[in-house]
């Protein structure tokens, strides 16, 4: 399969929404440090999610880009896991100047910050190379396309 950028996204919204949404749920009462109240907690958790849903629109069209420039138009598959690096950095850098609505940023400790970004994107990645061509069976033939 050779994803479009259309799949690519449609494949990265839902994903997120749905994997990274479920994962966020459960993980958030556990994670370190993060102050007060769970439902506090929750709405920056949640928040974090958005912006890097948001944020992956732009970094899917840069990867398209830079993809134009290599002979089969697709990244390998482990290129598609360390692009967790810089996104995650640029979140992180965003958070930190208080750039993403809805949150204190400089008041979200990394520890919490680095387990959230880094096990959601594990689970959207190995989701996206495994199981999610069982319930999507033509995924892989309309270029990841779900609508």
């Amino acid at each position: 399969m050779l994803p479009t950028l259309n799949g690519r996204i449609q494949t990265r919204i839902f994903l997120l929404v749905v994997v990274g949404g479920i994962w966020t749920l459960i993980l958030t009462p556990v994670l370190p440090g993060l102050p007060g109240p769970l439902s506090a907690d929750y709405r920056v958790t949640f928040t974090i999610l958005v912006a890097t849903i948001v944020l992956g629109i732009g970094w899917e069209l840069i990867y398209h880009f830079i993809q134009q420039f290599r002979w089969e138009k697709d990244w390998p598959t482990f290129f598609g896991l360390i692009t967790v690096v810089n996104e995650g950095l640029l979140v992180w850098i965003l958070l930190q100047l208080d750039l993403v609505p809805g949150i204190d940023g400089p008041a979200v400790p990394i520890g919490a910050y680095v387990i959230l970004f880094v096990t959601t994107w594990l689970w959207v990645w190995l989701i996206a190379n495994g199981p999610m061509r069982v319930p999507f069976i033509h995924w892989r033939f309309r270029g990841g396309r779900l609508v």
